[in-house]
């Protein structure tokens, strides 16, 4: 009984097998396997030129996925992985590139047009990261002055709905720049208010500004009644009238 059942077993087996060999021969969708151990040969990228130029970045993956059969999502996720400085700054801004559609060609396209003339714009990108509000600067002219920056490094499309999009990720690195290089006791009040916009973080450091003007006027006049006073005090005599030198 032992000896059928074995003999049933393995008869089944062996059928099962050949179905097995049977359905991959016939299969479209034949098992691939990827080689992840090619992401170490890949540099990291900061937004600059100094090691490798963006195509010979973007280069290294497209061959490095090409050898170990990486799908479009799988470089994208290495090219994310790979950015440091400047252009991990960009990747975080970029909203088109974090939607569900965005495809291996939107993301090379987009860091190509950001980083078209990369010297250039890395500098005015820099520069809008860095501004500081200056001394004798009033917060509407440190606001002309980011917006100017922002302007220049904003990527241009014919596309309407493209250009919305690149129109609110400059907005909002505008509006960051803004608010981290103002100076004074106005940058406590619009950190702490969370604008959504430059021109509600604009009025809001104005009225601030405007505010510590008038306090500061107030303290000065009544300062100086108080001087007026205490001197004409001190030259009246007990009738009240100047007193007469003999």
């Amino acid at each position: 009984m032992c000896h059928e059942q074995l003999k049933a077993e393995k008869l089944e087996t062996r059928k099962e097998i050949e179905h097995l060999k049977k359905w991959e021969s016939t299969s479209t969708t034949p098992i691939v396997y990827k080689d992840l151990l090619l992401i170490s040969v890949i540099p990291k990228w900061p937004g600059s030129d100094d090691t490798v130029t963006l195509d010979e970045f973007l280069e290294s993956i497209e061959s490095s996925g090409r050898i170990g059969r990486w799908t479009e999502n799988d470089q994208r996720e290495v090219t994310v992985l790979k950015l440091t400085g400047s252009a991990k700054l960009f990747y975080r801004c970029c909203d088109e590139l974090h939607e569900q559609g965005a495809t291996w060609q939107l993301f090379k396209e987009a860091f190509r047009q950001w980083y078209r003339d990369v010297h250039m714009d890395q500098y005015h990108f820099t520069k809008l990261q860095t501004a500081i509000q200056g001394k004798k600067e009033s917060p509407q002219q440190f606001a002309d002055r980011c917006t100017n920056l922002a302007q220049k490094v904003m990527i241009k499309s014919a596309d309407p709905q493209i250009q919305r999009i690149h129109k609110e990720n400059a907005d909002r690195v505008l509006l960051a720049s803004f608010v981290s290089g103002l100076t004074g006791t106005a940058v406590y009040q619009v950190r702490i208010s969370h604008t959504g916009s430059l021109g509600e973080a604009l009025n809001l450091a104005v009225s601030v500004q405007e505010a510590e003007r008038q306090q500061r006027f107030n303290e000065s006049f009544y300062t100086r009644s108080e001087k007026i006073s205490t001197i004409t005090v001190r030259n009246e005599g007990p009738t009240g009238h100047r007193k007469r030198k003999l």
